[in-house]
């Protein structure tokens, strides 16, 4: 019964989520370019967007989902299900906010969202939550989930181009979402500690660094991107790093027979293809987006 509250709290999780990227992107195409060199001010002219702080606020909510179903069901079925929500995307986004999804990126869209669930399928039924970790492990994956997210957002500084930043800062946020998403399960592990325990913790200080960080990255993603394909590269990437760090980081058991191995292969596949189909047109940088240009982008994220 736990596990099956678990997955019941995932799968709302999974469309609140899209629905909180969906107002978000709204409200931050309305707002003033983020700028890393003014924080606070920054983060002020967003939440003053009527539609991102709605966006915020039923982003909490999912979230809240989300610390239930991963302390109720091992992180990597979690993930799994939260991947189905990528079909979610496409349906809300055309339907009930009048974005254009191109049939490749509905394609993009269904080979992701079956590429992670039968990833998250694949994986033999665990017992119990997986809460404990492997320190060493947790570290080392870490800190390359930082270090990875850390180049995608200097991109254009080291020569990437700068009609691809926010896809790559869409893909920095979703590996920064993994790091607190990975920090999160670790801290349901000693919640029966106490409040104390929590608060002394360092992964919650890597938690609450890691969704800073993700809060930044997303919304200069949303102001540079076009709304399905970078909500969808960030939940993409959000998920494949939570997916191999329940497996990595808290040894959630992996296939041990060949047809298990070679359907993992096949997820893999599937999701690298369809994060190349994702993405629609890119424009010429600085071409429609708003503040766009190399001038107006010093200083920003």
């Amino acid at each position: 019964m736990t596990l099956q509250l678990g997955i019941l709290l995932a799968l709302l999780c999974a469309a609140m989520t899209n629905l909180a990227f969906l107002f978000k992107h709204r409200g931050a195409c309305a707002a003033p370019d983020v700028c890393v060199r003014h924080p606070f001010r920054t983060a002020r002219q967003l939440w003053s967007s009527k539609w991102f702080a709605v966006g915020m606020i039923v982003g909490g909510g999912a979230w809240v989902l989300h610390v239930g179903a991963v302390s109720l069901a091992p992180l990597s079925i979690v993930q799994a299900i939260l991947s189905g929500g990528l079909v979610m995307l496409a349906v809300m986004a055309d339907r009930l906010f009048g974005h254009r999804v191109s049939r490749r990126q509905w394609w993009g869209l269904a080979l992701t969202a079956t590429g992670l669930v039968l990833l998250g399928v694949t994986l033999p039924a665990a017992n119990g939550d997986h809460s404990a970790f492997s320190l060493p492990a947790m570290i080392a994956f870490q800190g390359g989930l930082f270090a990875a997210g850390a180049l995608l957002i200097v991109g254009p500084r080291l020569g990437g181009r700068a009609e691809h930043h926010g896809i790559m800062l869409a893909a920095a946020a979703g590996l920064m979402f993994g790091m607190g998403n990975i920090g999160v399960k670790a801290l349901t592990g000693i919640a029966q500690d106490g409040v104390l325990a929590l608060l002394l913790s360092p992964w919650s200080a890597v938690a609450i660094m890691a969704s800073i960080s993700a809060f930044y990255c997303s919304a200069r993603s949303l102001q540079k991107g076009e709304a399905v394909a970078v909500i969808a590269i960030t939940g993409t990437i959000a998920n494949t790093a939570a997916i191999a760090g329940g497996i990595v980081v808290f040894g959630d058991p992996m296939p041990s027979d060949a047809l298990g191995i070679v359907l993992q292969a096949l997820a893999f596949t599937l999701v690298i293809v369809a994060s190349a189909l994702t993405p629609g047109p890119l424009r010429a940088a600085g071409a429609g987006v708003p503040g766009g240009g190399p001038a107006a982008a010093a200083g920003r994220v």
